[in-house]
């Protein structure tokens, strides 16, 4: 059986967060090479101290995730909240695609991967700080992707919402009957998403497979957004 990422060199940013461990088992089933980091990348250098220490990098699968600080309504939103969202998920973003940018220009190959989320098609109340970041995401990916295409590069986002994590879906959220029900009103496949099945999205996106996809932002939501 042919294995996608063989001979591919990954690395994967947060690997302890969101979802960096089910894209590792994934990708090393997919015969990929993965460099899991577990570093804190909010301090300015140490995204590019980051890649410069890896090395190689024939796929960077940037995975940042932050507190939502769902619940608190925008006029009780204070700056250091607003600004810490962009610090975690939206400067680390940029500082890891400059800082890897160099070597794949000059092979004239690379894949960069960015989970995001759907929150950033959709609005959602309570959540300006984290969809507006989330929503950096989704036109930063854009316009790179478009602006590195030609040198085939391929620069997607998956736009999740749904997804199984412990974080977000705890097993005293998922057991109760009112959030059983809320899942069938909300999402019209009416279950959550399996952690495997959207690491299987960005392999695919990691691969040769998807060398046509520029700039996307994927929703990977059961139906929840479409666009």
């Amino acid at each position: 059986m042919s294995q996608r990422l063989a001979n591919k060199r990954v690395l994967v940013t947060n690997a302890n967060d969101f979802m960096g461990a089910p894209t590792i088992e994934v990708f090393e089933e997919e015969g990929a090479e993965v460099i899991a980091d577990y570093s804190n990348l909010v301090d300015n250098g140490a995204a590019s101290a980051l890649i410069e220490a890896t090395g190689h990098v024939d796929v960077l699968v940037i995975n940042l995730a932050a507190p939502s600080y769902g619940g608190i309504p925008t006029h009780e939103l204070n700056d250091e909240n607003f600004a810490e969202c962009f610090d975690v998920m939206v400067y680390p973003l940029h500082r890891l695609t400059r800082a890897v940018l160099p070597q794949m220009i000059e092979r004239k190959a690379g894949k960069i991967v960015v989970y995001g989320s759907a929150s950033a098609l959709k609005g959602m109340k309570t959540l300006a700080a984290y969809s507006a970041a989330r929503g950096a995401q989704v036109s930063y990916v854009q316009s790179v992707g478009i602006e590195i295409a030609p040198q085939n590069i391929q620069m997607n986002l998956i736009a999740q919402n749904y997804v199984e994590n412990p974080d977000y879906y705890p097993h005293e959220l998922t057991s109760q009957e009112s959030f059983k029900s809320s899942l069938k009103r909300q999402v019209p496949l009416g279950r959550l998403a399996t952690s495997r099945e959207d690491a299987q999205l960005a392999a695919f996106l990691a691969s040769n497979e998807s060398d046509f996809f520029v700039g996307q932002a994927i929703p990977f939501a059961g139906g929840w957004v479409q666009r």
